[in-house]
C-alpha cells in the first residue's frame, strides 16, 4: 500500500518472502518485514497481519518438531561429495539407487524423501559420495548440505524448473550439472530443442532416463570430472599397486601423499620411486617436491 510508505528494506524483505520455498525461509523473511514495517497508524493493520502470519507459521514449525523426527543427521564428508537436488517427483531417489549402493524409498506420492539419503558411487576405482536432498520446495530441504557439497546435481523434468532452482543457489559458487530426466517420454525433436536451449544458456548438462538408463554412464563421467581431482596409487616395494587411489588436487606433490599415508612419519621420507604420466621412465627416483599427475603410482 502506498499509504504505508514502504521502505526499500521492507520491499526487499517482501521480495524474499515471495521467493521463499521453505517455512524457515518464510519465517526469516517475515522477521525482516516486521522489523522494517513502518511504525505509524496507517500501517497498524499491516503490521498486525504480519505478526499473525509469523505466529501461525512459528506454531506450524513447532508442531512439526514435536510430531516428527529430526531431519538433521551427521554426515562425514568424503573427498568427493555431490548433492542431488530438485523438485518432488523428478526421480531423485531412482537416480540415487542407479548411481550408488543406496536403496531409498521410491514412490509417486510427493515428498517421499523427508531426510538426506547417502549413497556411494564407485567410478574408476574411486568412491564418490552422493547425497539426495529432500525436495527443494519441501520443509525438509537442507541448504546446509548443499552449501558444503563440492558439486550440485540439479535434476529436472521441465526447463522452467531450472531458474526456480538456480534462484536458490545464486550465492553458492559450486560446480553445477543440470540433469534432464525422463527423456524416454520425449520425441527426438523435443530432445534436440531441450539440448539447444541448455546449450544456449551455457549450462553443463546431460539428458538421461532413469527408466531406460540412457545417459547414465556419461553422467557418471561428468560427475567425476566435475571435481577436478587426480587419482594417485601407492605401492610397497615388490608388491602390486593399491586397488584404491588417493584423491588429490591437481599438481599435488609426493609430500602430500606421504602426509596422507605415513602421517607423522612423512618427514623421514626423502625420495621415492614413481611410475606413470609424471615420470620420465618407470621406477624413476624423485624427491618430495615432485608434482603428480592423474594415475601416477608412488612407491613407499
Amino acid at each position: 500500500m502506498a499509504s504505508t510508505n514502504q521502505s526499500p528494506a521492507y520491499q526487499k524483505a517482501q521480495g524474499k518472502f515471495l521467493l521463499a520455498i521453505t517455512d524457515k525461509e518464510k519465517i526469516e523473511a517475515l522477521e525482516e518485514m516486521i522489523k522494517e514495517c513502518p511504525k505509524h497508524k496507517s500501517s497498524e493493520n499491516m503490521l498486525a497481519n504480519l505478526k499473525t502470519r509469523y505466529k501461525k507459521l512459528k506454531e506450524k514449525i513447532e508442531k512439526g518438531k514435536k510430531s516428527g523426527k529430526s531431519n538433521k543427521i551427521g554426515i562425514k564428508k568424503e573427498d568427493m561429495q555431490a548433492a542431488l537436488i530438485g523438485f518432488t517427483n523428478t526421480g531423485k531417489s531412482s537416480l540415487l539407487s542407479i548411481l550408488t549402493n543406496a536403496h531409498p524409498k521410491i514412490a509417486n506420492p510427493e515428498f517421499t524423501t523427508t531426510y538426506p539419503i547417502i549413497g556411494m558411487m564407485d567410478y574408476l576405482g574411486t568412491s564418490i559420495q552422493i547425497i539426495e536432498i529432500p525436495a527443494i520446495e519441501s520443509e525438509s530441504y537442507d541448504r546446509g548440505l548443499v552449501n558444503t557439497a563440492d558439486t550440485i546435481l540439479i535434476l529436472i523434468t521441465k526447463l522452467e524448473q531450472i531458474n526456480k532452482i538456480l534462484e536458490k543457489l545464486i550465492k553458492i559458487p559450486k560446480e553445477k550439472i543440470i540433469i534432464f530426466n525422463k527423456i524416454d517420454l520425449l520425441t527426438d525433436n523435443e530432445k534436440r530443442k531441450i539440448s539447444a536451449t541448455l546449450t544456449s544458456k551455457k549450462h553443463n548438462f546431460i539428458l538421461i532416463s532413469t527408466k531406460t538408463k540412457e545417459g547414465i554412464d556419461e553422467l557418471k563421467s561428468k560427475v567425476f570430472n566435475s571435481f577436478n581431482k587426480i587419482r594417485v596409487y601407492t605401492k610397497e616395494p615388490g608388491k602390486e599397486k593399491s586397488n584404491k587411489p588417493i584423491i588429490l588436487e591437481p599438481n599435488s606433490t609426493i609430500q602430500k601423499v606421504a602426509e596422507k599415508i605415513l602421517k607423522g612419519f612423512s618427514s623421514k621420507v626423502k625420495e621415492t620411486k614413481i611410475w606413470g604420466p609424471s615420470s620420465k621412465f618407470s621406477g624413476q627416483k624423485v624427491g618430495l617436491n615432485h608434482k603428480l599427475k592423474d594415475l601416477d603410482v608412488v612407491e613407499f
